[in-house]
């Protein structure tokens, strides 16, 4: 087993290691990446599947994640927009598809106007919010004690509004179930985008993509770290001095094959994976209390591939929704310059349970049933057929990111990212602005190597 010293021992080669690594780098620190897979990018994967490229993991810039488009800028990285031309479609309760233009699903109007009054008022309750400390919301102890589900109750009784409001967060983002999180957690999530509005405006969330993939991010970053970076190499132990008790600070990081002494380490990985570290001495009780209040969500990333994007000719933008269906959302993920269509739709929380329990083939049939209902027949017969199951990834457990329980953001949160000795975390599961997001992940990035920084001058 080979041993190497440096300043720093990164733990995760995603977007947040990679360019904490590359900022300390430029301040004349040595750094080492250990990372667990044979492949960089962590929730960023880009591959090839059956002659497609497929986004397996993120893919979408949005315009307000200013971190991320500075580092696309400073990579040398194009974007090209989302197509939305033509009309989405939506489906109720009852099965009934509508053709529609805007944000606001096509319901009934005293449907409609609940769900605008709930979006308002949701949008005031998230500008009294700092998505870097949401625990110092006004409100934060009482509605960290009420489920997202239970809150959108005691607002109204309308049943389809509070469902369509849900899915913004629960499906689309959180990927639980709205009584599984609570309503400082949903606010959070929409706080960390802007706005509820934002959140709403598909437009706006799923704005742009990158051409060959977001994936080149952390390649590319990566690329510049040269032999400082080690795949295959899943930190299995990580022992530190406590500077409390005089020993001085100071971390050795074992992995598979190799060891590394430095001053410093960042955990660049999911808060979900912490456990799968030993830590001598073992970390203190209130990270072993706050990690059990954390929980990845879970969905599905399905990518059908057409010959042509036949959807685009009946007038569709290829955006989709309903509450009530298998796949709660699809967009049109035509790749730039690809004359094949692209579709993508996501299966989440509850839905994706269900699913897993029939046979691939089974699970392939319901889930291209569900596209049909928003694009007709021809959606049952792609070219290429793929499933993005980050549940099974050994080194993710889930999608798309981490969260509270009910009562834990309020709890515990303002300790999320509070270094212990010589340990420091980053990730986009502890970001504010852009959580959850590349873009959150770069914040953290950043900011862990300014830490860190500071110290070694000190």
């Amino acid at each position: 087993m080979s041993e190497i010293t440096r300043d720093v021992v990164i733990v995760g080669a995603g977007a947040a290691g990679l360019t904490a690594a590359n900022e300390l780098r430029r301040a004349g620190l040595s750094v080492a990446v250990l990372e667990a897979r044979d492949r960089v990018g962590g929730r960023l994967w880009t591959d090839d599947i059956d002659g497609a490229m497929l986004e397996i993991g993120g893919q979408w810039v949005s315009p307000d994640q200013e971190a991320l488009k500075e580092t696309l800028a400073e990579l040398g990285l194009e974007t090209y927009s989302r197509y939305r031309e033509g009309e989405s479609v939506y489906i109720n309760r009852a099965g009934q598809l509508t053709r529609f233009t805007g944000d606001i699903f096509p319901v009934p109007p005293a449907t409609e106007k609940v769900m605008v009054e709930l979006i308002d008022k949701l949008d005031a309750m998230v500008a009294q919010m700092d998505p870097d400390r949401p625990w110092e919301h006004p409100d934060a102890e009482a509605l960290d004690r009420i489920s997202f589900e239970g809150w959108l109750a005691q607002q109204t009784d309308d049943e389809e509004a509070r469902e369509n409001i849900a899915l913004f967060i629960a499906g689309a983002m959180l990927t639980k179930p709205a009584h599984a999180f609570s309503a400082l957690q949903a606010l959070l999530m929409a706080a960390s985008a802007g706005s509820f509005s934002h959140l709403v405006d598909a437009d706006f969330i799923l704005d742009e993509r990158v051409v060959g993939g977001l994936q080149q991010v952390p390649l590319l970053l990566a690329e510049r770290l040269g032999d400082d970076v080690f795949l295959g190499q899943p930190v299995r132990t990580l022992e530190w001095d406590d500077p409390s008790t005089g020993s001085g600070t100071g971390v050795t990081a074992i992995a598979d094959g190799m060891t590394v002494r430095a001053r410093f380490a960042i955990l660049a990985l999911a808060p979900v994976l912490y456990d799968r570290v030993s830590f001598v001495p073992p970390l203190p009780r209130l990270q072993h209390q706050l990690h059990q209040h954390i929980s990845m969500g879970f969905v599905i990333k399905v990518h059908a591939v057409y010959e042509t994007p036949f959807w685009r000719e009946a007038g569709l933008s290829g955006t989709a929704f309903s509450p009530y269906e298998i796949a709660h959302e699809a967009y049109d993920n035509t790749n730039h310059g690809d004359p094949r269509g692209t579709l993508v739709g996501f299966v989440s929380d509850q839905n994706a349970d269900a699913v897993f329990t029939l046979s691939p083939q089974e699970r392939k049939e319901r889930i291209l049933e569900s596209l049909s209902h928003f694009y007709g027949e021809q959606a049952k017969h792609p070219v290429v057929y793929y499933e993005s199951d980050w549940g099974s990834e050994e080194w993710t457990r889930g999608a798309y990111a981490a969260s509270f329980d009910l009562g834990g953001l309020h709890r515990y949160g303002a300790h999320l990212r509070t270094p212990v000795g010589p340990i420091h975390f980053a990730c986009s599961d502890i970001a504010g602005a852009g959580y959850q997001h590349v873009d959150g992940a770069i914040r953290m990035g950043r900011e862990t190597a300014r830490h860190i920084i500071e110290e070694a001058r000190a």
